[in-house]
């Protein structure tokens, strides 16, 4: 959880750079890390499938089909993050300009997109580390590499955002730009982690990836990627549809959508140990434990949202506030605060349920279940609302907690249907 939420205060800290360089740099940045997110979203959930499959092994005690499955993984991550990176620089102008981007708002969130392309082929290799390190019950440089993220950010993205030691002010692409540079640092590190602790990890020998384990993280990560891509594009094109409304209103979604990232981060570090601990139980075939696990979860998950919209219902003014002093954003995020107190529950109860089920390597079913809930529920809803009904921004969100309920109690039920059938 903390490795989560250290994570996300990089994205917080250029909210805040952008937040105080004006509104339209601000939803510029909310824009174009909203595309960009489509892509990483896409790659970490190619790679959701090295946890479960290294658990299950470690589970069994297979500690020497380990590291096949780790050089499957970095293969995979590079070449994924390559094409990925490709797609985003061709489809990105092509995006934001399809989904109505005010005009001042697109030229800044192309190049935050853009910029931050050049990320993605590292993180896939950083991710193939953390899926390696966290499969194996090892979290803590999960929470290094985060902590060493942020304390990079902060500074190369004052430097890239507000221009000093030479270089000009690049605003909004600045942030895009920063994103790449601390990346490609933090995978180095996490590739080093991973060469001094190879032994512990049964990440050594050949660097050569298998057919066998590239087909079987392949079968289970396309899958996940598809689920991780349903959510993010929820949320996303949400995001494109808000910068209609304009600036004030991109920017304040952008702070919100930030608020709720950061409480989404404790459910989403115990979704990623509910996938750990179901993945070990059922490869030691201890079905009780596995429901230990996903109830232990789930049960914590649902205590830190409900904790997460207290805040959101009682202080808003202070969150918004501290993102930016643009009256008109404050105003308009304490608004949509008080709606996104409402689905803190059922996000945290759905990621812990995917969680579960990634445990026991279910992958398809879920991208059907996303799919329907969140484009045949929430966004059409939340469309209607917010264009046809005239209900406004408001009517974006309120789409957006119809989906993620209906996604969380037909995610969980799936997980304990499949739990009892399990032999």
């Amino acid at each position: 959880m903390l490795g989560q939420l250290a994570i996300v205060g990089q994205n917080t800290a250029l909210v805040v750079l952008g937040g105080h360089l004006g509104p339209e740099v601000l939803g510029a940045v909310g824009v174009g890390t909203g595309v960009w997110s489509l892509g990483l979203m896409g790659l970490m959930g190619i790679q959701m499938a090295v946890a479960p499959s290294v658990a299950h092994r470690r589970g069994a005690g297979d500690l020497a089909g380990i590291g096949p499955v780790f050089a499957a993984a970095g293969w995979i991550g590079v070449l994924a993050g390559c094409l990925l990176a490709a797609l985003l620089w061709w489809s990105a102008p092509l995006l934001i300009a399809g989904a109505g981007v005010a005009g001042g708002l697109r030229g800044g969130a192309v190049g935050v997109a853009r910029s931050a392309a050049f990320a993605l082929p590292a993180l896939g290799v950083l991710l193939a580390c953390r899926g390696l390190w966290e499969g194996c019950g090892w979290t803590r440089p999960t929470l290094a590499i985060g902590v060493l993220g942020l304390v990079q950010l902060v500074p190369v993205g004052w430097v890239l955002m507000y221009g000093g030691f030479g270089l000009p002010a690049l605003g909004a692409r600045g942030a895009g730009l920063a994103e790449t540079v601390v990346t490609w640092v933090d995978t180095a590190v996490g590739v080093g982690i991973v060469w001094l602790a190879r032994r512990r990890l049964g990440a050594g020998g050949r660097l050569w990836p298998r057919g066998a384990e590239v087909a079987e993280l392949l079968h289970l990560g396309i899958p996940m990627a598809g689920s991780v891509l349903l959510e993010v594009g929820l949320f996303s094109a949400s995001g494109l549809l808000a910068a209609r409304f304009g600036a004030v209103a991109a920017g304040a979604y952008q702070v919100v959508l930030n608020l709720g990232s950061i409480s989404f981060m404790v459910p989403l570090g115990l979704g990623i140990a509910t996938t750990v601990r179901v993945g070990q139980a059922m490869g030691a075939r201890d079905r009780d434990g596995a429901r230990r696990a996903a109830l232990a979860g789930m049960g914590l998950a649902l205590t830190s949202q409900a904790l997460a919209a207290c805040l959101m219902l009682t202080v808003p003014r202070l969150l918004a506030g501290l993102y930016t002093v643009d009256a008109g954003v404050v105003a308009t995020s304490v608004v949509l605060l008080r709606l996104a107190a409402i689905f803190q529950l059922s996000d945290g109860l759905q990621v812990t349920s995917i969680g579960a089920l990634r445990g026991l390597r279910d992958a398809r079913v879920p991208v059907a279940i996303t799919g329907f809930s969140y484009w045949c529920v929430g966004l059409p809803l939340g469309y209607v609302l917010a264009f046809p009904l005239g209900v406004g921004l408001s009517g974006l969100w309120i789409g957006i907690i119809a989906g993620l309920t209906v996604a969380a109690a037909l995610l969980s039920t799936r997980f304990f249907r499949l739990l009892r059938e399990a032999r």
